[in-house]
């Protein structure tokens, strides 16, 4: 149940009944009520000036209460400050390529050449009716793959594979991948195989069921003249993943694992020898094989001398680098450290090393730790691990350039970006650092404006056990509140469970920020970040782990005088809009709470969700009593505060019918609640207009219901039942 910023939605623009919207596009079907704004000492022109003058001193800022702050960070600015990347390549001339989403183009993606030079603007290499998209395992990722001048890449529509020159202007994708009818067989993760001259993938067919999909990997002929089926080369397992191919074509190394695990928690990696006529012949199991050995591989990588790189979690608990040992097939460690080099494979694609091709000794790395993510290089050979100094303090993905990294990025003053990290000769330091790319171009006006997260650590229930977080304080160069008065507080849990919060530069943070919100994004027990036992924390204690290490954030956060007791609301998506609904119903700590797409119904989930995360729950939860005890919806008696829920009536992930039972068990009980469906969104909103109208009807909410304060902002806010 994790989130990605990266994938795209069906395009069209209709609410619910049980809602509504300003936009001009959207159906408004029932009558709204209006709050009237709140408008301080004429703070309009204030706010046009601050990005250049001065901060006023305490004695001229307006005392106003917290959460009644006029900012100019508006819900259109957020909306449209919501690019999303899906990856980067790099072609054999050196020059990059990256897959932006557009929210403001309904959620679209498209790859995006960049330019040779400062003075050469980026260009679209995506045809405007095409939106470069695969929904293989339902979260996608590694939607394409650059080689030469040509690119292939999945196609949202139908889901099939495309080939298209990156040279030539207006050049029309050609069709790889049979027709069969609709968006039934997806690819993803894939990779050329020039000395047979065709394309090598993960496939998910979905001819024959929906919810159990067969996967497989498979080799796409790239001819121009016929449309083949696709062959399949490795299949009888769950899933797989990361094909990839040794540099003479001989070799081909993958991910494979299969229920009830998910691959963090146990995977296998495999080689597999490649016969004249493109079969294999003859298979290896790598690592992961051995039951006595708790591992998880991920991401293998050929040298360009054939040598095998792959990240595991072997002894440690860590994922940390390791080479593979062809000739006795062993396993050995470049370098032992206690942090994390990969994440948890949600999506396809992840890239987290590059071997340095002009220092083929030398190993490019991101890795993490602490809540802090750093760029390192390895050495192979002296197994040593030097630190590359940059803005970042949180990092993705890297691609290998000529004499450079290009870095997927970003920090609390950074919003996530691209960026250029030149190196010298020894690539052993960073001489130029430069932003080629960036989510939100123009976010620095706002730059007075911005809370600073501050990672924290705080104590659990557990005894001796702590958990982390990011607290952003409410900041707004033109207020402050009285002194007696301590903020409003809205905790985020985060989606997957298996995931983590990062602390970077997020316009939907300071949106609340801004406005005098303080703001808390919690990494509980089971998030990733911080090893595989604080990882594991969550097995079989989903519902119980993540809600008390909320709670005990929030009661944190009170005792050290940093939020209002009476004030402490709650929000998540996905699988943490499960932890809000869950601490709400079992808990007593929130006034107020917002699910966005969460779960309600555990039992109903498993019967209902996709493959990739059918046996999940069985490692999170336990057996049948677990999935009742665990389920908000069979305790609709225990909650007792208003809470506002929103759902895209096209996802699979969590179906519509979580948000619908909840909703009306909750009118049933008299308590204040209100129902937001979208659709055209699956599972996480992706259109600008939805991103715009939840962040605002969220705000809305909690300031009518428990925030005792005006906003400022001209919101109209929809029907809640039982209140109005």
């Amino acid at each position: 149940m994790a989130l990605t910023a990266i994938t795209s939605a069906a395009i069209t623009g209709r609410h619910s009944i049980l809602s509504t919207s300003l936009s001009s596009n959207l159906t408004t079907t029932v009558t709204l009520l209006f709050i009237r704004t709140h408008r301080p000492l004429n703070p309009r022109k204030l706010i046009t000036t601050m990005a250049s003058s001065t901060t006023p001193s305490p004695e001229q800022k307006i005392t106003a209460p917290y959460g009644s702050w006029s900012s100019p960070i508006t819900s259109d600015a957020v909306s449209g400050a919501s690019k999303g990347i899906g990856g980067t390549a790099v072609d054999s001339r050196g020059r990059l390529f990256w897959l932006e989403s557009r929210p403001t183009e309904s959620g679209r993606l498209v790859i995006v050449k960049g330019g040779n030079d400062d003075n050469e603007e980026a260009v679209d290499v995506t045809p405007k009716e095409f939106s470069v998209r695969t929904v293989a395992q339902e979260y996608g990722g590694g939607a394409f793959s650059i080689s030469g001048d040509t690119v292939v890449f999945s196609n949202y529509k139908d889901q099939r594979l495309y080939k298209q020159s990156t040279d030539s202007k207006g050049s029309a994708p050609v069709p790889l991948t049979p027709d069969y009818g609709g968006p039934l067989v997806s690819y993803a993760d894939g990779v050329y195989d020039t000395l047979l001259n065709r394309f090598i993938t993960v496939m998910e067919d979905r001819r024959e069921s929906s919810l159990n999909a067969i996967t497989s990997i498979a080799s796409v002929e790239l001819s121009d003249n016929t449309i083949q089926e696709p062959k399949v080369l490795v299949g009888g397992n769950d899933f797989y993943s990361f094909p990839r191919l040794d540099p003479e074509g001989k070799r081909l190394a993958w991910i494979e694992w299969s229920h009830p695990n998910m691959p963090w928690d146990k995977s296998e990696l495999w080689v597999g020898y490649i016969s004249d006529t493109g079969d294999l012949y003859k298979r290896v199991c790598v690592a992961g094989g051995d039951y006595a050995i708790v591992e998880s591989p991920t991401e293998p990588k050929w040298s360009d001398e054939g040598e095998l790189f792959f990240i595991t979690d072997r002894k440690s608990g860590f994922w940390n680098l390791h080479r593979w040992v062809e000739s006795d097939n062993t396993v050995a460690p470049i370098y032992s450290l206690e942090a994390e080099f990969a994440r948890p494979l949600w999506v396809f694609g992840m890239n987290s090393y590059e071997i340095i091709k002009e220092q083929n000794n030398l190993i490019a790395c991101t890795y993490r730790q602490k809540g802090r993510s750093y760029l390192g290089i390895l050495d192979k050979n002296k197994s040593t691990l030097s630190v590359l100094q940059t803005p970042f303090t949180d990092l993705m993905n890297i691609t290998s350039g000529a004499q450079c990294l290009y870095v997927e990025g970003a920090s609390g003053v950074h919003p996530m970006s691209i960026a250029k990290v030149s190196l010298d000769d020894r690539a052993s330091n960073v001489v130029g650092f430069q932003i080629v790319w960036s989510s939100s171009p123009t976010i620095s006006e706002y730059k007075s404006y911005f809370s600073s997260p501050e990672f924290i650590e705080f104590p659990t229930e557990a005894p001796g056990e702590v958990a982390y977080a990011y607290y952003y304080p409410p900041t707004n160069p033109i207020y402050l509140a009285s002194q007696d008065e301590k903020p409003p507080l809205l905790l985020k849990s985060h989606g997957g469970p298996t995931a983590e919060a990062r602390g970077i530069l997020n316009l939907s943070v300071q949106f609340w920020t801004s406005r005098g919100w303080a703001f808390v994004d919690v990494n509980y027990g089971g998030s990733t970040g911080y090893g595989r036992a604080f990882r594991e924390r969550l097995l079989k204690r989903w519902g119980i782990v993540d809600v008390n290490d909320c709670c005990s954030c929030a009661q944190f956060l009170v005792d050290s005088g940093r939020a209002d007791a009476e004030r402490l609301c709650i929000t998540g998506g996905s699988a943490g809009g499960y932890t809000t609904l869950a601490a709400l119903a079992f808990k007593k700590t929130f006034k107020a709470g917002a699910s966005l797409y969460g779960v309600a119904d555990l039992k109903l989930l498993k019967e209902e969700t996709h493959k990739f995360e059918s046996r999940y729950m069985d490692n999170l939860v336990g057996g049948e009593k677990e999935f009742f005890d665990r389920s908000p919806i069979n305790f609709v008696d225990q909650f007792s505060c208003p809470i506002i829920l929103f759902q895209g009536l096209e996802d699979k992930v969590v179906p519509p019918d979580q948000a619908r039972k909840i909703y009306q068990a909750l009118k049933a009980k008299g308590l204040p609640v209100a129902l937001v469906e979208y659709e055209g969104e699956q599972h996480g909103f992706r259109k600008a207009e939805n991103i715009k109208f939840t962040l605002e009807q969220q705000m809305v909410f909690f300031a009518r219901l428990v925030g005792h304060f005006k906003i400022a902002d001209e919101i109209v806010p929809i029907k809640i039942d039982n209140f109005d």
